[in-house]
């Protein structure tokens, strides 16, 4: 308990920013514990961090946390991230977004970010709606459930977050729970310390907009749905191919079955069904930052040579 204070004190602004706007409930809170856990295992100093957001309730994140913060608008926590990185290589960026803001309004980014490989991870809470802004469905809110705007039921399917980043090229791509903690904690470390684009989606809960309007019960019995829900898979080999779904109760024995990609194909596109949790992309590829810098030596050093044959 004496170390969880340590960790609040030092990496929040507790005396500044709080009480937190999160409803009673919310499993943001989770994740923020897990990030800054992630961030103290590392090692890192609370200045060799920035920690950018879009808007919404995920948006919140860097007013709470004492890093170099950017609370950005709407879709564009990853195009802020960018200019930073480019400018300031040497920071470990981290953005934290909502399913809505990372690949709804900010959907063309977040592809172009990962197709790029930049050096930076990505946070993305998956909740299936937005829920700051209204409870507007958004591009992952499953077919059939119901929100602000689909109050008849959603009409359009929902897509995965994770398939969308690793197609589009990110070099890391895993998924976690709010109820995993312990293995979110470990998620978020590893795309951390990844030299790529990395991608942790977190499937969450919104027991407020979604899951009063589809009668899913109060935060504890939609955490437990998301527990039951998920199934491990185990680490993708040095290819970088699929994890293999793991069965339950058994830790590293591979499922008979589904790889992660055929556990999410349709299943996100439900109120129930099974998704896979663990690391399911990771490989080694030169990254969009790394090259940058390459290219901008090369070109000073032919500009110096240039100079120099024209003396």
């Amino acid at each position: 308990m004496e170390k969880v204070e340590q960790l609040r004190h030092y990496y929040l602004r507790h005396d500044k920013k709080f009480p937190h706007v999160w409803c009673p409930g919310c499993g943001n809170g989770i994740i923020l514990g897990s990030l800054i856990r992630a961030i103290d295992k590392i090692g890192l100093s609370k200045d060799e961090v920035v920690l950018a957001s879009g808007i919404g309730c995920a948006g919140r994140m860097p007013v709470y946390a004492d890093f170099n913060t950017l609370h950005t608008t709407h879709g564009r926590a990853l195009t802020f991230a960018t200019g930073i990185k480019l400018a300031r290589p040497e920071l470990n960026l981290i953005t934290v977004m909502g399913d809505g803001d990372a690949t709804g309004i900010g959907g063309n980014h977040f592809i172009h970010a990962a197709r790029r490989n930049l050096n930076l991870t990505a946070i993305i809470i998956n909740n299936q709606i937005y829920g700051m802004t209204g409870g507007q469905y958004s591009p992952t809110t499953p077919y059939g459930a119901k929100a602000a705007t689909a109050t008849g039921g959603h009409l359009e399917h929902a897509f995965s977050i994770a398939d969308l980043a690793v197609t589009a090229g990110a070099s890391f791509v895993a998924r976690g729970t709010v109820y995993h903690v312990p293995h979110l904690d470990k998620l978020i470390e590893q795309g951390i310390r990844k030299n790529g684009f990395a991608v942790i989606e977190i499937m969450a809960y919104c027991h407020t907009q979604f899951g009063r309007r589809n009668k899913m019960g109060d935060a504890v019995t939609m955490m437990e749905k998301l527990r039951d829900r998920a199934v491990a898979v185990k680490d993708p080999g040095a290819a970088g191919s699929p994890g293999t779904a793991v069965a339950a109760g058994a830790s590293d024995t591979p499922g008979a079955a589904a790889s992660a990609g055929a556990l999410d194909s349709d299943s996100l596109d439900t109120l129930d069904g099974k998704f896979a949790i663990g690391v399911l992309t990771d490989v080694e590829k030169p990254d969009y930052i790394a090259e940058y810098a390459r290219l901008r030596a090369a070109s000073r050093l032919n500009a110096q040579n240039a100079g120099n044959a024209g003396k």
